[in-house]
């Protein structure tokens, strides 16, 4: 006869544990944090505004019901709509994560840190209004780093050790995590209710990474990350009812994330939750590229000057060779048809092929009427890329945390160019001084694309003054947007 099953409820996983103590209880004290955080939070906006001049993702924006209008809601930067804050976190998360250029986290798992601002944002603003509306005092734009730098931290930390693709899980499970654990803890849920909410983000459906891989790539992984940390503010809502949560939803038996989801394998961890991801986060700066490739189109733009100085063209290539990490090559090392924007983004050699016939990268190179020039894929197929296994340790390194990149050209008549290298994307820590005022001017160029020149520099008043903006209550500073 089998063994009876216990029904003994076990004491919460660990790994919840930790979540849920981190959130309520660790002071952030890092003023490098906060300073990164504030960058973090305009480049994260800025981003947001660019993607409202795409047709594609305008459409998924707004209330589900058209013409609703939340009382006391979460307002959407850069729109008229004032929604509850589970869909206003579904439409800010799209809007932030729709051209691919905000922040990027490189680990065993990748991601987008700053993704969590939509649930952050939109549960914030929502409670600066009602407070308000009671005659309380608003929540402040200090909460609002605070809760990114705790978001970053959680995903960023769990990232470091334990890849979700590589079991065909996609990233924004940490999102829906570290949002639903930040959300309970601005929503005022002890400590109880902090580790049923995160159980219920782990035990809750996962996205599948078939939309970021051919011959499936398509649109949804520019609103996973909206979906997900939508559907984390609604758990910390549920939570906040008193719902119950289940304590060994990782480790279970048969049943557990673990078992189900994780090839039996416990999460493994690096260092203890602090602000080590923010402060060590990269910034997609010069392109809204997958941030595999950023070395690699900086190198790219080297070599169309170089090929001008020289008189040459696409037309005098044999070859490009890259030089590159396993990481690159497992997720945008790309042969065949590119069927839209999304497929384009994830291809590198698409992104080296379009600055080295144009000297440049933008979002409008990822359409169709750039993409039909058939250029780009007679070129596309001369590039090959082949792991180097020192940038992949390199890559890895806490200490380094490289994106390494190396091209090297070969003419038809074969003759080469010095090979181009490119180790530190300009958005990474090691380039901060270089990379924080063309961050800035990056913010500028996208405040210009919407708002009079009067708003502009109210904006900029607050934005760049780390007092200024930390002070201010959250509900003044998203109406600087609308």
């Amino acid at each position: 006869m089998s063994a009876p099953i216990s029904n003994v409820r076990p004491d919460p996983d660990q790994v919840l544990v930790d979540i849920a103590d981190y959130v309520l209880n660790y002071e952030i004290k890092s003023s490098l944090a906060y300073e990164t955080a504030r960058n973090c939070l305009i480049d994260t906006l800025g981003c947001g505004l660019e993607a409202l001049e795409y047709p594609a993702c305008k459409k998924l924006l707004g209330p589900i019901v058209p013409g609703t209008v939340v009382p006391n809601g979460a307002k959407v930067p850069g729109t008229s709509f004032q929604l509850d804050p589970v869909q206003a976190a579904f439409n800010i998360g799209t809007m932030i994560r729709w051209l691919d250029f905000n922040d990027t986290w490189l680990a065993a798992e990748w991601g987008h840190p700053s993704d969590n601002l939509g649930g952050i944002l939109a549960t914030a603003d929502w409670l600066s209004r009602t407070a308000v509306a009671a005659g309380k005092p608003p929540l402040t734009m200090r909460d609002v780093l605070t809760g990114m730098i705790k978001a970053h931290e959680i995903q960023g930390c769990i990232a470091l050790e334990n890849s979700f693709n590589k079991v065909g899980l996609d990233h924004v499970v940490l999102v829906k995590v570290a949002s639903t654990a930040v959300v309970a803890q601005m929503l005022g849920l002890d400590r109880d209710e902090v580790i049923n909410a995160v159980s219920l983000a782990w035990v809750d459906g996962q996205s599948l990474r078939t939309y970021r891989h051919a011959p499936n790539t398509g649109s949804r992984k520019s609103w996973a990350a909206g979906d997900a940390t939508s559907r984390a503010v609604r758990l910390a809502l549920i939570a906040k009812t008193g719902e119950m949560g289940y304590p060994s939803v990782l480790s279970a038996k048969t049943w557990g994330f673990y078992d189900v989801l994780f090839k039996g394998q416990p999460f493994k961890f690096q260092r203890p939750y602090g602000s080590y991801v923010m402060e060590n986060v990269l910034f997609k700066i010069s392109f809204p590229a997958e941030f595999h490739s950023q070395t690699a189109v900086e190198c790219a733009m080297d070599i169309h000057a170089k090929l001008k100085a020289l008189g040459k063209s696409a037309d005098d290539i044999k070859a490009i060779t890259i030089r590159t990490h396993e990481a690159c090559i497992r997720i945008i090392d790309k042969k065949g048809p590119l069927n839209n924007p999304a497929d384009r983004d994830h291809c590198i050699q698409y992104m080296v092929a379009v600055p080295v016939l144009f000297g440049r990268l933008t979002a409008g190179d990822y359409e169709d009427d750039v993409a039909r020039d058939p250029r780009i894929d007679i070129l596309r197929d001369k590039i090959v890329c082949v792991e180097d296994p020192a940038y992949t340790r390199d890559y890895h390194d806490p200490d380094k945390r490289s994106i390494a990149n190396a091209l090297t050209v070969e003419f038809n008549d074969g003759s080469k160019l010095d090979e181009i290298v490119c180790e530190y994307p300009i958005g990474h820590k090691r380039r901060r001084a270089d990379g924080i005022p063309l961050l800035e001017a990056k913010f500028r160029t996208n405040l210009a694309r919407m708002f009079a020149a009067k708003q502009q520099r109210r904006i900029l008043e607050v934005s760049l003054d780390q007092h200024a903006l930390e002070a201010m209550p959250v509900h003044e500073y998203v109406d600087l947007y609308t």
